[in-house]
């Protein structure tokens, strides 16, 4: 040291190290008096030996009085961080650059009972970091008397190998220490995914003090300084240790929450996959059938269906239940089973009033958790071309009549309410006369009111000019759809988007 201290070619950055290595060496010794007495001092409290509790206290003042001239004669003038006031807050806790007097008592004296409760709540893993064994050796004592289970480590290497092979709750990690100090160490912690929400309280002298602020702004939980007060000790590893259940509790929840979300997104979809099975295939004889269908959801409220009653009746339908999701769905998929597998009592399934009557009176609201939905039914009698139909509350399907090079459309009017509002709802049935290559076109109400990002909304005269420039296409259902997502925008769908097409 005296070269140091002499040669007027030594950098003062490189004097103050060699000071603090004075320092800590004498001071490290000291540490450890001060914590075994502490320990022995709560043994002996607990055994009444009341003249060994006094002479111990002795012991530690004197180790005290050594150490606060130790920073007194040795304390040096180590600059501070350029910008950092004298205390800088950290976790609501000051960080002092001066060392505070250190004579008083800390011991805690209230006996070992008083750490019941922390040692049931607290029983977790704590690895403790640091090169000097008889510390190392002190700190784990004092935590293994508090019920915490503790596995030592010399340094940074073996603390990032007893990480990798094990898991803890808490690390307390030394500051200085060969080969790989406790900043390095912090470092490699944070930057391992696996490792970066394992809280870390520095273990520091008053001199590292620059190097602990530097572990704070890296990602340290707290700091620990050198010696120990056994209550801020168990205060800090407590809430440490609190905040770690917390966390882990947080991760465990979200984690269920995300497998919850997963598995009911796999039954979503499986439940999209039942509705799709629900809608028969194309056919293309002796009518042309085709549809198209987007949910605005994993499960929309739409569905359709078609098949022949007999020989020569052809029967078509299309609902829309209100809403979105399961509920919508499963009435969904109940009104159209009853119509596919024509479980409707005391109705003809040729006549559309008599199925939309059976239809209301089979799903009231009231019974249905407040759902109702709309339907569009009709039955082609093939011979002599007639199309016998009723809605309730849905959307007049489009009539494409071709004349030449021009089409007429109009609009297939049927008044009725939706099923399941009203117990006396009255229903009608219209018929008319389907000519030679004529289109019908069935769509549910999302397949036009939908709001373009300007706020306007596109309407059923948008639908029916487009399908007057376009009735030729092979796909006018598809192109009807894309058209609508340009309108669209980056907007989604507000509701199913549902259209069925019939090529007489």
């Amino acid at each position: 040291m005296s070269d140091a201290t002499t040669n007027p070619g030594s950098s003062p950055g490189a004097e103050e190290l060699q000071w603090a290595k004075v320092r800590h060496d004498l001071r490290t010794p000291l540490n450890q008096i001060i914590g075994y007495g502490e320990m022995l001092e709560e043994d002996a409290q607990a055994a009444g030996q009341e003249s060994a509790v006094s002479d111990l206290r002795k012991i530690q003042q004197a180790a005290r009085r050594m150490l606060q001239l130790i920073q007194e004669h040795l304390g040096g003038a180590a600059p501070k961080p350029a910008g950092l006031p004298v205390a800088t807050t950290v976790a609501s806790r000051p960080v002092l650059h001066h060392a505070p007097p250190v004579v008083e008592d800390l011991t805690d004296n209230s006996g070992v009972s008083d750490d019941s409760s922390e040692v049931a709540r607290n029983v977790g893993r704590v690895l403790v970091v640091d090169d000097n064994a008889p510390n190392r050796d002190v700190l784990s004592r004092r935590l293994e008397r508090r019920g915490l289970t503790t596995r030592l480590a010399e340094d940074g290497y073996a603390a990032l190998d007893c990480l990798a092979e094990e898991a803890f709750d808490l690390v307390l990690l030394d500051v200085m220490m060969p080969r790989k100090d406790g900043y390095e160490t912090l470092l490699a912690m944070k930057q391992d995914e696996s490792l970066r929400n394992i809280p870390v309280i520095m273990i520091s002298a008053l001199d590292e003090m620059d190097t602990v602020i530097r572990c704070i702004e890296a990602g340290a939980e707290d700091y620990l300084p050198k010696p120990f007060n056994p209550t801020l000790l168990r205060a800090r590893i407590n809430a440490c240790l609190e905040k770690k259940a917390l966390r882990d509790a947080e991760r465990l929840h979200l984690a269920e929450i995300e497998r919850t979300q997963q598995r009911l997104a796999r039954e979503l979809r499986d439940a999209e996959a039942y509705l799709r099975s629900l809608f028969p295939r194309p056919v293309q004889a002796p009518v042309a059938v085709d549809w198209f269908h987007q949910s605005c959801s994993e499960l929309g409220g739409d569905a359709l269906g078609y098949h022949w009653l007999d020989g020569e009746h052809f029967a078509l339908y299309l609902l829309d239940v209100c809403g979105h999701g399961v509920g919508s769905s499963l009435l969904s998929a109940a009104a159209i089973n009853v119509i596919r597998t024509g479980s409707l009592p005391g109705a003809n399934l040729r006549e559309p009033a008599e199925v939309l009557s059976a239809l209301n009176r089979m799903f009231p609201m009231e019974r249905q958790n407040g759902l109702y939905f709309t339907i569009w039914y009709g039955v082609w009698h093939a011979p002599s071309r007639t199309l016998k139909y009723g809605a309730a509350g849905h959307p007049p399907p489009l009539l494409v009549v071709p004349a030449g090079d021009d089409v007429r459309i109009e609009g297939l009017d049927s008044t009725g309410l939706m099923i399941g509002a009203f117990d006396d709802a009255e229903f009608d049935t219209v018929s008319c006369r389907i000519p030679d290559a004529a289109q019908l076109i069935i769509v549910t109400d999302g397949c036009f009111e939908i709001r373009r990002p300007d706020g306007s909304m596109m309407t059923a005269d948008d639908l029916h000019r487009f399908v007057q420039s376009a009735w030729r296409s092979p796909a006018l259902l598809e192109d009807w759809f894309h058209h609508c997502q340009e309108a669209l925008g980056n907007s989604s769908l507000d509701d199913d988007f549902t259209m069925l097409r019939v090529q007489f």
